[in-house]
């Protein structure tokens, strides 16, 4: 939902969007569904392998469905779903293949709920990424998170306006065919969709 309402909410200005297969339970629905998104916006979509992540990294995001948590979206019970520095890797790659393209920015759809559970989406890191990316680049490239100090509800409601078609998102850590409606994740998409009063076209199993 968020990178997609990012998508829409800056098209104008996105050159590339990148998504990134580092072996998560739920990046073959989730890539397929930004190359839908991307296609409809005529925007060019590259897909980068990260399989070291899956191989090396622990977290229960790598370790299939049934090692997801259950229940609320919060830092307890999500904490086992923390990829060490992913953003970090993944913003690093970005920044590269942004200065090799001669582009001065890479956007990032981090946002406010995600602050007490990882770390690599706080707005000090943000701002500190930012600065570590202009600081070794000659382009000066950095970072934009317009998203870092606002809700998934607003961002809901944001998208809504945009015309964003989110039947057409991922958000389930478990993978599945359809989301599964019970992990943190989408728990959260449903709060989300309900906090901002959006219509949820999410189809969930039961």
């Amino acid at each position: 939902m968020d990178s997609t309402t990012l998508l829409h909410y800056k098209k104008d200005r996105i050159a590339l969007a990148v998504s990134f297969d580092y072996g998560s339970n739920h990046n073959a629905r989730e890539i397929e569904c930004a190359g839908w998104q991307c296609n409809q916006l005529g925007i060019e979509h590259l897909v980068i392998p990260l399989g070291f992540m899956g191989e090396y990294f622990k977290s229960s995001l790598l370790s299939g469905a049934d090692s997801i948590p259950k229940g609320d979206y919060d830092a307890e019970n999500m904490k086992s779903t923390v990829v060490p520095f992913r953003n970090g890797i993944m913003l690093a790659v970005a920044c590269g293949l942004a200065e090799s393209r001669g582009l001065k920015h890479v956007m990032m759809a981090n946002h406010g709920g995600d602050h007490a559970i990882y770390p690599d989406c706080r707005p000090e890191f943000a701002k500190a990424m930012s600065e570590a990316m202009r600081t070794g680049t000659y382009e000066g490239v950095t970072l934009i998170d317009p998203f870092t100090q606002i809700s998934k509800g607003d961002i809901a409601v944001l998208g809504n306006k945009l015309g964003v078609d989110y039947s057409h998102t991922y958000s389930c850590y478990c993978g599945g065919e359809k989301h599964c409606g019970s992990c943190g994740t989408c728990r959260e998409r449903q709060h989300a969709f309900e906090e901002s009063g959006v219509k949820d076209p999410t189809e969930y199993e039961g």
